[in-house]
């Protein structure tokens, strides 16, 4: 072969191989026995970084994805003498009830929200007090269902967003009108007080409570009212809804285990 020929042959093969990123020394490595780097990951493909981000975010009550519930046993040892009220999910439903005036009807109705999937507890030490380590409840929104399927998508994407803030959590601060320790028998009205998180807000609020107790449980309903401008939101406004009250009532009807010191 003409030299000047092969000269031009091996010069082309060359910028070939430097185009390709270099010319190999050694055998060739296949690509599938080669796992990317974090970094190339990360420059190469900007969704798997966004699912990595997504799932390291969803590790706390508020992070995006999937809901995050309360573990079902505390992390912390229950003090002496101390009682702990356990949420059970599959006997408790959270609920809420807003004020709308719908395009059909004359006169306003009200729509009702609910889901059974809460977790969490409130522990109560002798003297009545919170136990902050061991007190705190979660209500899954992204499970929230009405009688509209409608209603559901529009709630759960334009007002609550919940794939970025999935749960509401409550935690309790105090308690107001409810003897000392906890009864095991009869019932009581009485308020708790706490800081409940919604869209990313916190706010603080009352709950009225009427429970019934015994020695091995404690059942009963707690209520509050709070408005969508209390947590950054907006009410609903689609389709055949006209209007919705900004004032909004939150319900819990619970069934909590009772375990003591």
């Amino acid at each position: 072969m003409n030299r000047s020929l092969l000269a031009l042959l091996v010069g082309t093969l060359m910028l070939v191989a430097a185009a390709c990123g270099g010319a190999s020394t050694g055998a060739p490595t296949p690509a599938s026995t080669s796992a990317p780097s974090a970094a190339s990951v990360t420059t190469a493909s900007p969704t798997a970084a966004a699912t990595a981000a997504g799932a390291a975010a969803a590790s706390t009550p508020f992070g995006s994805g999937t809901p995050v519930p309360l573990p079902s046993t505390p992390t912390t040892v229950l003090p002496a003498g101390s009682v702990r009220l356990a949420i059970v999910a599959d006997q408790s439903t959270a609920s809420y009830a807003a004020r709308e005036q719908l395009a059909t009807f004359s006169f306003p109705t009200d729509a009702i929200g609910k889901t059974g999937n809460v977790s969490g507890s409130i522990a109560l030490d002798p003297k009545g007090a919170i136990v902050p380590d061991i007190s705190k409840i979660a209500v899954d929104l992204t499970s929230l269902k009405s009688d509209q399927s409608m209603r559901d998508r529009f709630i759960q994407h334009s007002t609550l967003d919940t794939s970025t803030y999935p749960n509401a959590v409550f935690v309790p601060t105090a308690v107001q009108g409810l003897a000392a320790p906890v009864p095991t028998s009869g019932q009581s009205s009485f308020k708790l007080l706490g800081n409940l998180t919604v869209h990313g807000v916190t706010k603080a609020v009352t709950w009225d409570v009427t429970a019934t107790f015994s020695a091995q449980d404690v059942k009963g309903t707690a209520t509050t009212t709070v408005t969508f401008e209390d947590f950054g939101m907006s009410p609903p406004k689609a389709g055949p809804v006209l209007s919705v009250q900004d004032s909004l009532k939150l319900s819990l009807d619970f069934v909590a285990t009772r375990q003591s010191s």
